[in-house]
């Protein structure tokens, strides 16, 4: 049985303090479940306050795989980093078709007026999802999926959670966040330090009408 790290725990643990509807033990649940096409778990609802058992039939899959090897395996771990922020994009068009979350919106304060808008605890639970599917089917090979992470306690601001893994080669941390944009846009990847530091793509929807300090304002992913 899979555990969460100390670290994942602590985000965990935030996310329950925040939302009240969610039950750790559902939540624990997914973080443990070996998820396969034929069935796994979604969080929706913020926090995780609703789950949803969905499937993707070969044809979906197919799309997928196609991301990973329309121009071959990818051999570089960078150009891995960019076919898995597509693969999620993609992989939430598909989801959000079945859960009814395709009209989710960058971002969540002021969103929550929309239907089947997501936190970024669902949107970090769910990614890590799709990159555990991806890793169990041989589509990300130079990547190892971590425990999501959270930056930005109450005593230092709104907290925010995000998906998390590492290159194997070299130990290198990253961010992998899907809350930056509507559904089915690429993930934004970066170097986790960067991402811990407030990182918001300069391009998000997030940083229209209001200045972004100069540590976020980079859109590269290296």
């Amino acid at each position: 049985m899979r555990r969460l790290s100390f670290n994942g725990l602590v985000s965990l643990g935030l996310l329950l303090s925040l939302h009240a509807t969610a039950a750790v033990t559902d939540i624990n649940r997914i973080y443990q479940q070996v998820p396969a096409l034929s069935g796994f778990d979604i969080c929706t609802g913020g926090g995780c306050a609703e789950i949803n058992h969905v499937s993707l039939n070969n044809q979906e899959w197919k799309k997928i795989i196609t991301i990973f090897t329309d121009e071959g395996i990818a051999t570089d771990a960078k150009q891995e980093r960019k076919l898995i922020a597509e693969a999620i994009g993609e992989l939430e068009k598909m989801i959000g078709a079945k859960t009814g979350t395709t009209t989710d919106r960058a971002g969540t304060f002021g969103n929550s007026n929309y239907s089947g808008q997501l936190d970024c605890n669902d949107e970090a639970i769910n990614s890590t999802t799709y990159m555990r599917l991806m890793r169990q089917h041989g589509l990300i090979r130079l990547h190892e999926v971590e425990d999501m992470r959270t930056r930005n306690f109450f005593f230092s601001g709104w907290p925010h959670s995000t998906a998390v893994m590492h290159e194997i080669k070299t130990g290198d941390r990253y961010a992998v966040d899907s809350w930056f944009y509507d559904n089915g846009f690429p993930a934004t990847i970066v170097p986790f330090a960067v991402w811990k530091s407030g990182y918001i793509p300069q391009d998000s929807p997030l940083t229209k009408g209001r200045s972004v300090p100069a540590v976020q304002k980079s859109t590269t992913a290296e």
